[in-house]
């Protein structure tokens, strides 16, 4: 069947916005990957329904029409990047919240709402969605496709521990619900829990029941300044066992926060003696009921880390306090515009964070490569920024990252996904056995391989 005929099925069972090659917006056309893959898809579409997503799959699945789904576009992996000639499903027209139950602390969500539409529209009800991936354009169903955690995850989880449950449509037009607004349930096998960082391989996402949690009313930020990042990585497991329960850990490297601070005009009244004694810096935010819990929990975490060989602690107040977590959440943007040629997103387990820290530093060093980073400390994820221009050294330089990361027991990806970009040290470091089994489910659901080819388990290209 030619375009014509293709673009004319389309137009019969799909009356909504829809673009066809030659006529996209270029926004459509990648997410925020560092590397770049042009790729003109047959068409872009932008369902206002459940039905709608169902018809178009149909429509796809009846003529083999490779599908790629898309939230905000705001992925770092080429997740959403689309497929020559294929579908792209682009759900910002479904950004409903369908319902909020205060009393079940669960709200049912459209897969194209953002995380901060969402935190808006809960203004008021004293709950909130508490996964702070960083980025607030971010969408519900690209969260999910993801799993993604982001900064607070250290207390509050990932996007799986607050996901129960899903309404998905498969590539054959099935529309399938998984779960529901319960919080426990032993009732066959957990297909949410699967469907949750599939990144859009399985089914495409439509709506999410999702567990909210309260509202702390009292907060205070941290600065605290050490000598060497490793200080920062070791004295974080005493932090999480103390009890103060931290809502974000981070650390970030000396070079990373003169960035934010450059790029971000930060004035947070480090002193100068300090401050040319530092090489990394943690950030620690607590949040509590009482103001007077918040005081003696500060107390107790500057004591912490100062036995730690912390050289000060600085407690911002209000503005500064925000801005330093808003640069924070920018920094992907800042080391972009600094010249980054990759952002990886390793994770391992949060006590062996420390040594993999010296680990990237002997390997940046072995490539003649010049390595950044920062990362939420508080779960392990390390994400470093690498700068090497040649391809060939920057592969086998994060080849070597990846491996010692696996070797800690740690993985590839903690949150942004493997996509494209993260497929063939994925597929190099993964167990050969989980990758058949892997692919097994994947023919379960996807027997033609038309749902976001091309990427996590698909050694194909798209030529």
């Amino acid at each position: 069947m030619d375009a014509a005929e293709l673009r004319r099925e389309l137009e019969t069972i799909f009356d909504g916005a829809v673009t066809y090659s030659g006529e996209h917006d270029p926004s459509d056309l990648h997410d925020e990957s560092l590397h770049e893959r042009l790729r003109e898809p047959f068409a872009v579409a932008r369902p206002r329904s459940t039905d709608e997503v169902a018809a178009l799959a149909r429509w796809a699945y009846d003529h083999e029409v490779p599908v790629t789904p898309r939230g905000s576009g705001t992925g770092l992996s080429g997740g959403a990047t689309p497929v020559k000639g294929g579908l792209v499903i682009a759900f910002d027209q479904m950004r409903e919240v369908l319902r909020v139950e205060t009393g079940d602390h669960v709200a049912v969500v459209q897969a194209g709402i953002t995380l901060r539409e969402l935190n808006e529209q809960l203004l008021g009800t004293g709950l909130h969605y508490p996964v702070y991936p960083g980025e607030l354009s971010g969408s519900l169903g690209g969260n999910v496709n993801t799993n993604a955690g982001g900064m607070r995850a250290v207390r509050h989880g990932v996007t799986r521990h607050h996901v129960l449950g899903l309404e998905v449509v498969l590539i054959d037009g099935t529309v399938l619900r998984t779960g529901g607004p319960v919080v426990k349930s032993s009732s066959g096998y957990d297909l949410t829990q699967l469907l949750i960082g599939s990144e859009g391989t399985l089914a495409l996402v439509t709506e999410v029941t999702l567990k909210l949690s309260p509202v702390l009313d009292h907060s205070a930020t941290l600065l605290v300044p050490f000598s060497d990042v490793t200080e920062v990585a070791t004295v974080v497991p005493t932090l999480v066992a103390s009890g103060l329960e931290p809502s974000l850990l981070e650390y970030l490297d000396v070079l990373t926060m003169s960035t934010l601070a450059r790029g971000s005009d930060l004035h947070l009244g480090v002193d100068p003696s300090v401050a040319e004694r530092t090489q990394a810096y943690l950030v620690v935010v607590l949040e509590t009921r009482t103001k007077e819990q918040l005081d003696t929990d500060l107390e107790a975490a500057a004591a912490l880390v100062g036995d730690a060989g912390a050289l000060d602690v600085y407690v911002l107040e209000g503005a500064s306090a925000s801005q330093l977590i808003q640069a924070r959440e920018r920094v992907f943007w800042l080391t972009k515009a600094a010249g980054a040629n990759d952002i990886l997103d390793i994770v391992v387990p949060r006590s062996s964070v420390p040594r993999f820290l010296d680990e990237v530093s002997a390997i940046a060093q072995r490539h003649e490569s010049f390595v950044a980073g920062c990362g939420h400390v508080g779960d392990g994820n390390v994400h470093l920024s690498v700068f090497q221009p040649d391809e060939a050294k920057r592969e086998a330089l994060e080849l070597e990252l990846f491996r010692a990361g696996v070797a800690l027991g740690g993985a590839v990806s903690g949150e942004h996904g493997i996509g494209i970009d993260k497929r063939g040290p994925y597929l190099t470091l993964a167990d050969p056995a989980l990758v058949e089994l892997q692919r097994k489910i994947k023919a379960v659901f996807d027997s033609k391989g038309l749902l976001n080819p091309y990427r996590h388990l698909d050694v194909r290209n798209d030529d």
